[in-house]
């Protein structure tokens, strides 16, 4: 089997969301491979730099994968390093490699009818998921409303965006929020809260204290860019567990978080790591340093495979926004049911476009 032909284009859906007049809007890279044996493969990837990944994977990395065996996942990840990012560097680069390993994944899965997770190493047909409700865009009683509606729907896992405020210092309004939320869902749903890297260590740290109380089960990326010296002292200093590594391009640096002992959780996303091919080892990593590894930034019916594929892996994210879009983009998407997904049997990803959407949404 050989590959006969990469394409990526560039899409942004309009996601309805809960109590909101206007959708939230959703770009995504969408890449096909096509193979001599008739066997097709889709990956994605995030919108940040989402066009130049688009005309890197069309001008240079589909090119040059094109003739090899898809089967060969470790070859063509290797040559692609090589060939275009022999000094390790992330953004472009690493999203273009996520969609074509995630497809070519697809491929392989289909071609032998097993599903990835199974592929990968097929640790836990079903996996723990928690819900990101807590929008930037929400008022403080839009949260506590939407947070209660999901817990009503038997969801126990939730997480919320702290770092609302428009200088992303205002720590208190953060705490007043996180307050409100874990006050309306009681004392027996897990609540975490996700900072985007967007706070100073200084505001990070008196966030952390104002909410140590409300029993948080992690704060994910709460410094400027996942600064692993500044986690590490933010850590020390907090019985809150803290995440990073969702936007993380290489195994380097989730090997800088877990050498400073920066964090509890590793967060790989496939999206953007470089795939399931590099995503494994991102686990392996976090396995070596007896940690966890949790899906941060979303997209969860591609990293729900890399989650059920190790046994340390933690956590599936059903970002609603990310969520949502894979439903209108996508037929055969798994969601969560009271806290739980289970894995699919269905071959490959177990997800086909849906045509007709991804034409009216295409950039």
């Amino acid at each position: 089997m050989k590959i006969t032909n990469v394409q990526a284009t560039t899409h942004n859906v309009p996601v309805p969301v809960p109590l909101m007049d206007e959708p939230v809007m959703r770009p995504f890279v969408f890449c096909q491979v096509d193979t001599d044996a008739g066997v097709t493969g889709y990956g994605i990837s995030g919108p940040i730099q989402r066009k130049a990944v688009r005309e890197h994977i069309n001008a240079e990395l589909g090119p040059l994968v094109t003739g090899m065996d898809p089967m060969d996942t470790e070859r063509i990840w290797h040559l692609c390093y090589v060939e275009h990012n022999p000094r390790s560097q992330t953004g472009v680069w690493s999203s273009a490699l996520s969609a074509i390993d995630i497809a070519l994944w697809d491929i392989k899965g289909k071609a032998l009818g097993v599903p990835v997770w199974r592929l990968l190493g097929g640790a836990q047909p079903n996996v723990p998921a928690y819900i990101t409700f807590g929008l930037p865009e929400y008022t403080e009683e839009q949260l506590v409303q939407v947070a209660r509606d999901f817990v009503a729907q038997g969801e126990d896992k939730l997480k919320m965006v702290v770092g609302v405020a428009g200088d992303h210092q205002a720590w208190r309004e953060d705490s007043d929020r996180v307050h409100a939320v874990r006050d309306a869902i009681g004392p027996g749903v897990q609540l975490s809260m996700d900072a985007n890297y967007m706070f100073q260590f200084n505001n990070a740290l008196n966030l952390a204290k104002a909410v140590e109380e409300c029993n948080v089960e992690w704060f994910e990326e709460p410094v400027w860019g996942n600064d692993a010296p500044l986690l590490h002292e933010l850590r020390m200093r907090t019985s809150i567990p803290l995440s990073a590594g969702q936007n993380e391009g290489h195994r380097f640096r989730a090997r800088e978080l877990l050498v400073h002992q920066s964090i509890d959780i590793l967060q790989p996303n496939v999206v953007y790591c470089g795939g399931y091919t590099e995503g494994m080892k991102f686990a392996a990593l976090a396995q070596a340093f007896n940690l966890p590894i949790a899906n941060g930034g979303g997209w969860p019916h591609h990293n729900m495979h890399l989650q059920a594929a190790v046994p340390n892996g933690w956590r599936i994210e059903y970002h609603y926004v990310m969520w949502k879009c894979g439903e209108m983009v996508f037929d055969g998407c798994v969601g969560p049911r009271q806290g739980w997904t289970a894995m699919p049997e269905t071959p490959g990803l177990g997800l086909e476009p849906k045509w007709d959407a991804l034409a009216e949404w295409r950039e």
